[in-house]
């Protein structure tokens, strides 16, 4: 999982990601909110409805998710 800058687009996530939730682990504790499972795999992208990160999928999911 590759955390955005403040000049990126989104957060870039892999299969071995999935399930994808948010506050992901990579985010400071500070800007938690409660954690809310994303599905990313039916169109590939996906947006936080607490903070409004979006993550982007890189690849196909494994089959199963």
């Amino acid at each position: 999982m590759n955390v955005t800058t403040p000049t990126q687009a989104a957060v870039d996530v892999t299969p071995a990601d999935l399930p994808l939730y948010c506050p992901n682990p990579a985010m400071p504790l500070w800007s938690s909110h409660p954690r809310v499972f994303l599905d990313v795999a039916a169109t590939g992208e996906a947006m936080c409805p607490y903070c409004g990160t979006r993550y982007h999928m890189k690849g196909a999911p494994h089959p199963g998710h």
